[in-house]
């Protein structure tokens, strides 16, 4: 009989091109531990670090793995998942992230905008369970336009907001 079963994902991890965590997320209890989790990472990118492939079985468990530049992403997944829907999650995740970092998919990149990656891979999956797969749906959830200052009270903007919103309207009357 099958699992059925919404937890298709136990780990999302990002490495980079010496195989050091970048982002990692694991849920469940499989790696519950800083040690074990390490191990898995380095076993894991050891494995994989010269492969052409996408799809590997390590460690009892399916993982698809897609690499860029200098950073390696891989979703892991029970070895009883449907591996299109893995592949499927890690491609929205991966063209989410992509089209936030203008297409500068690199280790430096990541760092330096980790708060839109790691909520890219919120808006993606949550507590295991595959939220979206639509790469547009989640870059418009995690890049909201800001609000308009103009239609905040100055009473509660803040300093900055209240700010913005002075030289707006100061330059917008200029403009007239």
């Amino acid at each position: 009989m099958v699992n059925l079963s919404l937890y298709s994902i136990k780990a999302v991890v990002l490495l980079d091109a010496e195989g050091n965590r970048v982002l990692a997320k694991y849920y469940g209890s499989d790696y519950s531990n800083l040690k074990e989790q390490k191990s898995f990472e380095k076993g894991l990118f050891d494995k994989t670090k010269r492969a052409q492939g996408e799809v590997i079985l390590y460690d009892n468990q399916v993982v698809l793995y897609r690499s860029n530049i200098d950073i390696f992403f891989y979703v892991v997944g029970s070895t009883e998942e449907n591996e299109l829907i893995l592949l499927s999650m890690l491609n929205a995740f991966y063209d989410a992230v992509s089209t936030l970092l203008r297409f500068q998919v690199e280790k430096r990149s990541v760092m330096d905008n980790l708060d839109l990656v790691v909520l890219c891979l919120d808006e993606t999956v949550d507590g295991g369970i595959i939220l979206e797969t639509d790469a547009n749906a989640i870059v418009s959830r995690v890049s909201k336009p800001r609000l308009d200052m103009v239609d905040i009270p100055f009473s509660e903007q803040t300093l900055m907001q209240a700010y913005q919103s002075a030289r707006d309207r100061f330059a917008s009357q200029l403009l007239r």
